[in-house]
Order: C-alpha cells, then structure tokens, then sequence
C-alpha cells in the first residue's frame, strides 16, 4: 500500500475532509547501501554521545542550534510550528479547464486520499466530479487557524 507523505484537511465550500496526499508516479533514483570492502557486510550509522561514547535512542534526541556560546533547544512540536512552508490545510478557491493548464506546471504529481475508511464516501463527491468536469482544482495551501 502506497505510504502518505502529508496529511491534512481539505476543503471545499462548507465541507472539510480529512485527506492524506500521496506522490503519483515512482522515483528512479537508485538507493546505495554503505558496504565493507572485502566481505560486503553493511555499514550502520549510530547515534552516540559525543562526550561519553554511549549511543542514545532516538527519543531522547532534539535538535539544537549554536549560539556560539550555548545550543538552544528545539522540541519537535516547537518545529512543526514554526517550519516554513509546512501547511496542514488545502482550501479549494475554484476550479478551471484541464487543457488549460501548460503541462509545464506539472513537476511532480501527487494524488489525495481520504484520510481513512470512513471518510471514503464523502471524499469520493469532489475529486469524481472533477474528473468528469475535466477540471483541476486551484487550491491555496495554508496553515490550520491562519489565513
């Protein structure tokens, strides 16, 4: 089953779905592995302390910034919000031809998907009409709670 690599609300009119959004098409980038040369065992990167040497699970690592004199700490929860360009809505501001749109603008292609199960019926009213309308959405991309 394909993995989302987004998930957020959509909207159209008065309606909100929950939606997840899904890349379309595969990479053909090819993946290395780091092997020893001469037995082809695979190497493993490990989290340690650099001060004590021992390694350390992944929960307990945050990230920090080097004032030059001291790290700040950045919680996850504290980079989600304050992350550029991250957004948890798409708001659909109308719609327009399909051969009106220069496939020049067509980098990558990604479909939406109802979040879950129970949202299926309702999800399955907007995207088929768009389909039969010959139509692409013009969406805006923002935030929860900011406009």
């Amino acid at each position: 089953m394909a993995r989302s690599i987004w998930s957020g609300v959509l909207s159209f009119g008065l309606v909100s779905l929950p939606v997840s959004l899904y890349t379309a098409t595969d990479s053909h980038t090819i993946h290395f592995h780091q092997l020893q040369r001469g037995t082809s065992d695979r190497i493993r990167n490990r989290r340690v302390n650099e001060r004590t040497g021992k390694e350390v699970d992944a929960e307990e690592i945050v990230k920090g910034f080097d004032t030059g004199e001291e790290y700040v700490l950045v919680e996850p929860k504290e980079l989600d919000e304050i992350a550029p360009g991250r957004s948890r809505a798409i708001e659909i501001s109308g719609f327009v031809d399909l051969d009106t749109v220069d496939p020049i603008f067509f980098d990558k292609t990604y479909y939406l998907g109802p979040k879950g199960k129970e949202y299926a019926k309702v999800y399955s009213l907007n995207p088929g009409e768009c389909h039969r309308m010959q139509a692409a959405a013009l969406p805006q991309v923002r935030k929860l709670g900011l406009r």
